[in-house]
């Protein structure tokens, strides 16, 4: 998604937006040697010293373990995601079996422990390389950032320092690992422009954590924006003019000023339950990527997905009953009470793991995914439903089921769950016999009998992501595929509406944790459409609380009314523009 044009006789770069917001500041070019080091020849030592160089490796993972328990501890300002980001950093110095690995070729090969280190993560980033999954291309990011600290401390070097800057910059950089994140001059960097990166690149969560508009996939971007240029960034279009003429400059700091005010009002809402302006209430949900809930408790009301892949990509093997069990404790002992939706492992076809082979599919976003892939694996479905059931008798934990294409595989999910209560029963351990069991609403087939699957439910959460993704076959992942990948079309709102419709009339919740609810306009159109739940990143609260809140009930409805007579997308997003609360 890059492309050079003339606009107003000014250069324009285009990106992706990651992190809303606009500024006008000079280009500091960040040189990233650490994301780019040669790889040098394995360097072997002499025979005699293997103790020596294992004791080495081992203090510098120590050391490593403590730097990361100290930035994961104290991320501060705001920015309680980066402190979840480097938790999980640290849980790969825990996995034993990559420790073992690189501590078996320092003591058998006689590797360095800076060969070993490389060799062995090297291995690791292998596996994930060409994945599409956003989950797992955060993991490489980890990795990547890991193995930098090792190599760094093994080196003898020194905890990154911050980059001392004297006026306001818009930071440009091939990528930024989280290490690279914590060491920003955060006072001075208004704007990030990255070569690599998407929507869900630690980058991108960073980014948007702090509140600092950011720009991913201008590819070449340190190469072709000139050190210390002016350049107008405007991360809502994810346009970058190089250059901009004074009328240009004053539009995009006006821009700016307006998008800052609209922030500190949206932050008026942050803790304040999520309602309509006549009072109507919505229950404000979080997504949560890991085993960390980082938001305080005024914010949300429920943990609305909880998504568990996180687990598979920590451990070259498959997590064990146990190590689910204390993740999923912990979730809701940090919960406090609330609410949380597991949902179970969702994988397959595009999100391959490297703790389970499985085969090569054509095409894989038809193939063995989520309940699917569980279904034909009871082994690992076991594990994982006995760890949350157990989990369930400390909290009010729910169960819900990804990808479901038709009621059989309810049938066929909810007798799982009957095998694992009774041997869970038989084995004298403690869960919650009536725990709950949803459906996500991702595929057209589920939804379409959404009547039927609301009768065998106790709940559902419509994936919008891959639903719409479905409904307009079209990959979502696809660049080319923009114009056809359609989240706001009419047959999405029309089988929204549907699903809504056919849940409330059998008295069953529905939640939305896609894009479209945390998108303000996308919250607005979902509450028309009959919504009452909505789930998000915690970055987007605010905003959608505070959309919300100017509107009253009877005119969401009124919007969504006038959307489901339109007849095109582009039809749609005008009125939802036009409205006079956005």
């Amino acid at each position: 998604m890059d492309q050079k044009k003339e606009k107003e006789h000014r250069i324009v770069l285009t990106g992706t937006p990651v992190s809303p917001g606009a500024v006008v500041a000079r280009v500091c070019i960040q040189d990233n040697p650490g994301l780019q080091w040669q790889e040098p020849d394995q360097v072997r030592f002499d025979p005699g010293r293997e103790g020596e160089m294992r004791d080495a490796f081992y203090r510098a993972v120590f050391q490593a373990r403590e730097e990361l328990a100290c930035l994961s501890g104290g991320a501060g300002s705001g920015c309680e995601v980066q402190g979840e980001i480097f938790a999980a950093q640290g849980e790969i110095l825990e996995d034993e079996e990559l420790l073992s690995r690189i501590g078996q070729a320092i003591l058998e090969e006689r590797l360095e422990p800076e060969s070993a280190i490389r060799r062995v993560f090297a291995a690791y980033e292998a596996l994930f390389c060409g994945m599409t999954d956003p989950l797992i291309a955060a993991r490489v990011a980890d990795l990547q950032d890991v193995k930098r600290r090792l190599l760094r401390i093994c080196q003898g070097g020194e905890g990154q320092h911050i980059l001392s800057l004297k006026e306001e910059v818009i930071l440009v950089a091939r990528d930024l690992l989280p290490s690279d994140m914590a060491s920003l001059d955060r006072a001075h960097i208004k704007g990030i422009i990255t070569e690599m990166g998407g929507t869900n690149s630690h980058t991108a969560i960073l980014a948007r954590s702090l509140q600092i508009p950011a720009i991913s996939g201008i590819q070449g971007a340190t190469l072709r924006i000139p050190q210390g240029i002016l350049a107008a960034l405007d991360a809502m279009s994810g346009e970058v003019i190089l250059e901009p003429d004074e009328v240009q400059q004053a539009r995009y700091r006006k821009m700016q000023e307006q998008f800052l005010a609209r922030r500190r009002e949206e932050a008026r809402y942050l803790s304040r339950p999520g309602s309509t302006r006549d009072g109507k209430v919505m229950g404000m949900g979080i997504n949560i990527g890991s085993g960390e809930v980082s938001v305080p408790g005024e914010q949300y009301d429920f943990v609305g997905l909880l998504r568990t892949e996180f687990l598979y990509m920590e451990h070259m093997a498959p997590p064990t009953e146990e190590e689910q069990y204390e993740v999923y404790r912990k979730v809701l002992r940090q919960a406090k009470g609330k609410t949380v939706t597991l949902r179970t492992l969702d994988i397959g076809g595009d999100k391959a793991l490297p703790c389970l082979a499985l085969p090569r599919e054509e095409n894989s976003f038809l193939g063995s995914r989520g309940l699917r892939l569980c279904l034909a694996r009871p082994d690992i479905f076991q594990t994982q439903l006995r760890a949350a059931l157990r989990a369930s008798a400390l909290g009010d934990l729910e169960l819900l089921f990804p990808m479901v294409g038709s009621l059989e595989e309810i049938f066929q999910a909810r007798a799982c769950v009957r095998k694992a209560m009774e041997g869970l029963a038989a084995e004298g351990f403690s869960y919650n016999p009536h725990i709950r069991m949803g459906i996500m609403i991702e595929v057209p087939s589920i939804a379409l009998v959404a009547d039927l699957a609301a009768e065998e439910v106790d709940f559902a959460s419509i994936g919008t992501n891959d639903l719409a993704q479905y409904v307009s076959a079209a990959d979502r992942m696809n660049p080319g595929m923009g114009p056809y990948y359609q989240g706001y079309s009419p047959a999405m709102l029309r089988l929204l509406e549907r699903i809504f419709s056919a849940f409330a009339a059998r008295h069953k919740p529905v939640c939305v944790c896609g894009e479209m609810a945390g998108d303000p306009q996308g919250a607005v159109l979902l509450a028309g459409l009959g919504a009452r739940k909505l789930s998000m990143d915690p970055a987007s609260l605010a905003g959608v609380k505070a959309a919300l809140a100017r509107v009253s009930l009877e005119e969401a409805k009124n919007l969504a009314g006038r959307c489901l007579r339109l007849r095109i997308q582009e039809e749609i997003l005008g009125e939802l523009v036009g409205h006079e609360s956005f």
